[in-house]
């Protein structure tokens, strides 16, 4: 069920929105609504997010470690093998 909501922004940021809007094919009304719903989902992940954290710190790697190497490589081993 759709509700109407009321906005005041500023007029430059709202004629910059419409025009991306338009751009990419989507309302602006969609766009919100997308945008509200990431930001709430977020927050929904919050508790598994400080668990990751927790985790990561136990990982060590080692000082030469590339993380831009690895996932190159493994998304080549991947794809293109």
């Amino acid at each position: 069920m759709n509700k109407k909501l009321t906005l005041s922004l500023n007029a430059t940021v709202i004629e910059k929105a419409k025009i991306y809007a338009e751009k990419t094919g989507r309302s602006l009304s969609g766009m919100v609504e997308n945008y509200l719903d990431s930001l709430t989902k977020k927050e929904e992940h919050t508790e598994v997010s400080e668990r990751l954290n927790r985790i990561a710190g136990k990982i060590k790697l080692p000082k030469d470690f590339d993380g831009k190497e690895e996932l190159r490589n493994g998304l080549e081993e991947k794809y293109l093998k």
